[in-house]
């Protein structure tokens, strides 16, 4: 199976690249919990419902861990980990949580393995082999989820 791709051209007025073709990811689906744990139950000797609940739990349990400062490693996919969006302050006397952090947001980092050549691998990239899109497929708009053509 590939990472489908689409081209686009940089059209951008005062782009040093203007004219310049490139690759974006597109997304053909988008695949939820239930049906993950369905595909799950026929791989393993799990129960659908004892996933979910594993799944709901996972959730609920971050969540928890990270908002208590904590980062979270869940092994062979990667640590999640709360940052946060700041406006400067002229001295450390002038910052305030409540005046200069604007917001937060959750970072994550793959796991990241060193083959037997040097060479880093990140978690659930090995192996990924990417294809163009083909024509008159249907996608899914990487901002809004909704169905579009290409």
């Amino acid at each position: 199976m590939s990472v489908f791709y689409k081209l686009y051209q940089d059209n951008r007025e005062n782009s040093k690249h203007k004219g310049s073709w490139y690759a974006r990811a597109k997304h053909i689906d988008v695949i939820g919990t239930d049906q993950l744990a369905d595909e799950m139950q026929e791989n393993c000797t799990v129960k659908r419902s004892d996933i979910l609940a594993v799944i709901s739990e996972l959730v609920t349990t971050m969540q928890k861990k990270l908002q208590q400062s904590m980062a979270v490693k869940i092994d062979r996919l990667g640590t999640f980990k709360i940052g946060l969006n700041t406006a400067p302050a002229n001295s450390v006397k002038e910052f305030s949580a409540s005046k200069n952090v604007k917001g937060t947001h959750l970072l994550f980092q793959p796991e990241t393995r060193i083959d037997k050549n040097g060479y880093r691998q990140r978690a659930m990239l090995m192996g990924v082999s990417v294809k163009e899109l083909p024509k008159n497929a249907v996608i899914v708009d990487d901002e809004s989820g909704d169905d579009v053509n290409p």
